[in-house]
């Protein structure tokens, strides 16, 4: 299998990072006005790059964070496997101490190996890599695209790039990240290279 090369953003700012709230899989979230303008200046760095289709999840947010991208005509599909995780039953709720204590439990015990773990009755990365995988196997077997615009999401993000350059999930919390922040890969279906790791140059920050 040929290889493609990959840009996978995190989606812009929401209302929900700002307020430090709990936004998984279930909280479908628009942009914020600095979520569009991240996006508008990442499509202002990147809007000549040759993208052959665009790929997100299944929620708002991700899709207006390469609307204009989409506006211009590139093929584009939504993939159900590339949503966020779930925090279960914290969605949608503030970080007070009990929930930022549940959320500090499930990172230790998934650094310590454990990743079939799940915060508040969620999803585990285990679960959430092979969504993952079968999203990948379909957009490999498109054998024409050979540049693909990603968007997905910030924890979904770390658990993508980690298997996909065949590291165990434990090594997840190794990749930061950030709003409109790029990571730009090469992968055959079996192994990946980071060309570009958690780059904000095109929002001026780098």
């Amino acid at each position: 299998m040929k290889s493609k090369i990959f840009y996978i953003i995190r989606h812009g700012q929401t209302d929900y990072n700002l307020k430090k709230m709990v936004q998984g899989r279930g909280v479908n979230s628009s942009l914020n006005d600095t979520g569009r303008q991240q996006a508008d200046m990442f499509y202002q760095v990147y809007k000549d790059t040759h993208f052959d289709k665009i790929y997100t999840s299944s929620l708002l947010r991700t899709k207006e964070s390469v609307q204009a991208f989409i506006d211009k005509g590139i093929p584009y599909e939504a993939l159900e496997g590339l949503d966020e995780i779930s925090w279960g039953a914290n969605e949608g709720l503030a970080y007070d101490e009990m929930r930022h204590r549940d959320y500090l439990k499930g990172l230790e015990e998934w650094k310590m190996g454990n990743s079939s773990y799940t915060v508040a009755g969620g999803e585990s990365p285990i679960q959430v890599a092979e969504r993952q995988k079968r999203a990948l196997e379909y957009i490999m077997k498109n054998e024409n695209d050979d540049v693909i615009l990603l968007a997905t999401h910030g924890r979904a993000m770390r658990i993508l790039v980690c298997w996909m350059t065949n590291r165990p999930l434990n090594q997840a919390e190794f990749y930061e990240h950030s709003n409109l922040c790029l990571y730009k890969l090469k992968y055959d279906g079996k192994n990946g290279e980071i060309l570009l790791e958690n780059s904000v140059e095109h929002l001026g920050l780098n």
